[in-house]
């Protein structure tokens, strides 16, 4: 018989922390918070996140690490899971994408997509 893996969606908002940037020094930070939601019938524990970020110049940034901060919540079928992170830039936009490296209560592992979102400064992109 197949696994029937959790169904997770997750929702990313940004925020771009204008006081704590210093754009004439190349640094643009931004606040992000990611809602899991689990929509399937079984449960997921979050084992692993991987990001990459790519900014305006085309450099990318890869960040790999257990959990996310500092958590490795379990996610019950039904029920969400937000958190808020940040990340510094050198550039005033950027794509960030990635996945997380999830597990059923039975031991099998599957990756939860997070689709592409954009961190930009206000007013820069029409």
């Amino acid at each position: 018989m197949k696994t029937q893996y959790p169904t997770i969606k997750c929702h990313v908002a940004t925020h771009y922390l204008a006081d704590r940037s210093e754009p004439e020094n190349q640094r643009f930070v931004f606040s992000y918070t990611v809602t899991i939601a689990n929509l399937g019938r079984g449960n997921a524990k979050l084992l692993t996140r991987y990001w990459l970020i790519t900014d305006a110049n085309g450099k990318q940034l890869v960040i790999e690490g257990d959990g996310v901060v500092g958590e490795q919540p379990h996610i019950i079928a039904h029920e969400e899971y937000t958190y808020t992170s940040g990340t510094i830039i050198e550039t005033p936009v950027a794509v960030m994408q990635g996945r997380y490296s999830m597990q059923t209560d039975d031991g099998e592992t599957f990756d939860a997509e997070v689709p592409p979102f954009r961190l930009a400064i206000p007013n820069i992109l029409h």
